[in-house]
């Protein structure tokens, strides 16, 4: 599946499921929510925080899906092609750090 059929799935989602959008504000909130939950895992399970008895049973992978899903929700509701704007920045990403991190000290 590429962004572009991701799109159209939320989309599809949101007309059969849901009443609506929510306006991009409630969705950026969303975001903001949905990052959290991935830096709680993150931090617990392979950073030096203990991980509580509640969050060993949460899926890392449904946690960056629900962060996909709001991705995929606000560049829906803002006209944003998101495989044109991916693809875009992976070119620009490819010529302008081809060498870089293959020079950089710290990384060896």
């Amino acid at each position: 599946m590429n962004i572009q059929n991701a799109q159209k799935i939320v989309d599809n989602w949101i007309n059969e499921h849901g009443v609506r959008y929510f306006n991009e504000l409630t969705n950026m909130a969303q975001l903001t929510e949905e990052v959290g939950e991935v830096a709680r895992i993150i931090a617990r399970r392979y950073g030096e925080q203990s991980e509580k008895e509640s969050d060993k049973e949460k899926d890392l992978g449904e946690e960056l899906a629900d962060v996909l899903f709001v991705v995929l929700c606000l560049a829906n509701q803002t006209g944003v092609d998101l495989q044109e704007a991916f693809d875009k920045r992976m070119d620009k990403k490819a010529k302008r750090d081809h060498d870089r991190h293959h020079n950089n000290e710290k990384l060896k």
